[in-house]
């Protein structure tokens, strides 16, 4: 039977499809990586210089295509749903920013509440590109009005922690809103830079479907006869939930796809082949983790807007608390891991069908991730087609992917 390997190289982990495009590699090596987009529509690093794996040992050590682990904090655990405190609806206490963000705003409101409480002196998230709306960029908001104004949830690519060294760089406490295989890359780091245990104050993520890559929202476009160029505004989701895909143009035209509209099609959505093996894409080593709660992952038409809050450590608690204390959080109706099974079967599928597709990845003698404390053997559905399914997929080039150029 083929052994499972890691990859040994930033070139590795992306021509194999294990990248995400997180940005670590840019953060932490800024010298020798650049994050750019690809022809495919992803964020990937590029050399800027000649390769060397060993001074890139760092970046390998906390890369989400090399390592993925949860660590057991909370007070209660699940077989599917980990380690947890507390599970429950909340929504943003401010009923403008319940409407204009993302499903209930929750993510938002912590962070507004993180720094109208002097606890953060500024957030580090994504936000739309101003001089290209349909793409992300990360962000560094230092005031409630900035978290605001990037409200909303970004469906493509993000490098959110190309801003890490930055933030770290100043010395202040501050938080991370950010994608589950983002956290876990922060969590691994903390390992071997103390920086983050002493400023990072609350790592807070989204419950997530996967990222697509550009080409999801390229494809929007062409069937609008909209070149990116055009676009004054992409707003993925929000203004009411799930709230419409909203496109404006120069020329003032406005177009809007419902979320049905929008997501219905899975077979277009465009998911990069990371996501396809995510081990962790409920944060499970967030602090605080927020999900989308419709029956059977299906929203009913409109509505004011709740979250699922998924509290993740003692800190994600404490911070959940006393935002609703102050009112920037409301709760509502409290949560066990079976109603989440029904608000996100995906997570479910996938956390079963995980082990499968890393034992069709080593049969085709592609590099796997390492990880630890994600159940993943114990919840091995030991799915043959999804063996199989994967191994084919990689024998025949699906998962490869490219180093951009510089």
């Amino acid at each position: 039977m083929t052994k499972a390997y890691q990859a040994t190289s930033v070139r590795a982990v992306v021509e194999n499809g294990l990248c995400i495009g997180c940005g670590l590699c840019e953060a932490l090596a800024p010298e020798r990586w650049v994050m750019r987009m690809t022809a495919q529509g992803r964020l990937r690093p590029a050399p800027r210089v000649k390769e060397d794996p060993q001074a890139d040992a760092p970046i390998l050590a906390a890369c989400p295509g090399v390592v993925a682990e949860a660590e057991a904090r909370g007070a209660s655990s699940d077989p599917i749903w980990g380690s947890y405190m507390q599970m429950h609806e909340a929504w943003a206490g401010d009923p403008d920013l319940r409407f204009k963000a993302a499903t209930g705003g929750a993510l938002t409101a912590l962070g507004v509440h993180l720094l109208s409480s002097g606890k953060a002196a500024f957030i580090l998230h994504c936000g739309a590109d101003p001089a290209q709306p349909m793409r992300s960029r990360w962000v560094i908001s230092e005031t409630p009005e900035a978290v605001r104004a990037n409200a909303g949830s970004r469906y493509g690519p993000t490098d959110t922690l190309a801003g890490l060294e930055v933030a770290l760089a100043r010395g202040q406490p501050f938080a991370i809103i950010a994608k589950p295989c983002d956290a876990g890359a922060v969590k691994a780091r903390a390992k071997s830079d103390s920086r983050l245990d002493a400023l990072l104050v609350a790592l807070l993520v989204m419950v997530c479907g996967g990222a697509s890559d550009l080409g999801k929202s390229e494809a929007v476009l062409r069937e609008l006869a909209l070149t990116e160029d055009d676009v004054t505004l992409f707003r993925y989701r929000g203004y009411g939930n799930p709230g419409p895909t909203r496109i404006e143009a120069r020329d003032g035209r406005c177009f809007e796809k419902t979320y049905n509209e929008m997501w219905a099609d899975e077979a277009g959505w465009r998911i990069q082949t990371r996501c396809k093996l995510c081990p962790d894409a409920i944060g499970e080593a967030a602090d605080v983790a927020a999900a989308d709660i419709w029956p059977d992952a299906n929203p009913q038409g409109e509505d004011e807007g709740f979250n699922g809050v998924i509290t993740r450590t003692p800190a994600g608690q404490a911070l959940v608390d006393a935002a609703i204390a102050a009112g920037d959080l409301v709760k509502g109706q409290v949560h066990n891991p079976r109603d989440y099974d029904h608000f996100q079967p995906h997570q479910v599928r996938k956390k079963h069908a995980i082990a499968s597709r890393l034992r069709g990845l080593t049969s085709a003698e592609r590099p796997v991730f390492a990880h630890k404390g994600l159940r993943i053997e114990e919840l091995d559905a030991k799915d043959i087609k999804e063996e199989q399914g994967a191994e084919a997929r990689a024998r025949a080039g699906r998962f490869d992917d490219e180093v951009p150029n510089p």
